[in-house]
């Protein structure tokens, strides 16, 4: 990649040169990843880095670019890269103690905007917070809402609390060391989760990219995939208040298991039982009530 010092080639050239490169290695989507390391090498948005590309490449830059692009042919994913994912229509920084959000998790937002008044007050407790994303976003897009975020990792902690401050909502967001419930006080309307939930089948078949890039204990779910779960039902009763709602992320062969352990634990099921697909439609999301006791 020195080659775009030595030639002294223009921001589009450097363009093609890189996507031609990353094609050769069969990445995915090499026009689109060479766009997005050229914009982050250079610092210049996107609309920007259009305008410039008949430009000359600043030797800096260049050899910014060139290292971002071997990264990526080393399998390193462009979200690591450029420290930044996209989710839900904002910019989440995330870093190597954070799992990478998907975009299959957006449909855990969904779910829970879908029954959530945008004007309504409530308390949020997200668990395994990580980057933030799912509490930030909620807290966003529900502006009369508050929550708190755990996690176990003290580095995610310190990220979810930046990208609050970021993305405009630290007043009404607060971060607590806590490994699932056990340090959690009170009780919340809305208890949500992306916990890990991966077999020990489904890590042996992971991706490099996932498996090299992704913290483990945010992927492990132990044995059978379902080992945090069954941690956090334990004290879910009392982490939520009466009427109140939990959503838990799934894999997509695991909503009959945790639709049964949320029952076990005393919250509805059968007819009010909730199930939420992703775009694939995959079941991706499960939730249940706590139920109110009658008077």
């Amino acid at each position: 990649m020195g080659e775009f010092i030595a030639s002294r080639l223009s921001l589009g050239q450097a363009h093609t040169a890189a996507a031609r490169l990353l094609r050769e290695a069969r990445i995915a989507a090499p026009e689109l990843d060479a766009r997005l390391l050229l914009c982050h090498a250079t610092g210049l948005s996107h609309e920007a880095c259009v305008a410039a590309l008949n430009d000359p490449f600043a030797p800096d830059a260049a050899a910014r670019f060139g290292a971002f692009v071997e990264r990526r042919l080393e399998g390193e994913p462009v979200s690591r890269i450029i420290g930044i994912r996209e989710f839900y229509g904002r910019s989440f920084r995330i870093d190597a103690s954070t799992l990478d959000p998907r975009p299959d998790t957006e449909t855990l937002i969904e779910a829970a905007l879908g029954f959530e008044d945008r004007e309504t007050t409530l308390s949020i407790l997200d668990l395994g917070t990580g980057s933030g994303c799912i509490l930030v976003t909620l807290l966003a897009e529900l502006p009369q809402a508050s929550g708190v975020g755990v996690d176990v990792a003290l580095g995610a902690l310190e990220l979810a609390r930046a990208n609050a401050q970021i993305l405009g909502v630290g007043d009404r967001a607060a971060f607590l060391a806590s490994d699932w419930l056990e340090a959690v006080e009170g009780s919340f309307d809305l208890v949500v989760a992306n916990p890990p939930y991966l077999s020990a089948a489904d890590m042996a078949a992971l991706s490099p990219e996932v498996r090299d890039h992704d913290p483990a204990p945010a992927l492990d779910g132990g044995p059978d995939g379902l080992s945090a779960y069954r941690r956090i039902v334990r004290g879910l009763r009392k982490a939520l208040r009466p009427g109140g709602f939990a959503l838990f992320e799934i894999g997509p062969d695991q909503a009959r298991a945790v639709a049964r352990l949320l029952a076990d634990a005393g919250l509805d099921g059968g007819e009010s039982q909730h199930l939420w697909r992703d775009l694939a439609g995959r079941p991706r999301v499960v939730g249940a009530r706590l139920r109110v006791k009658a008077p």
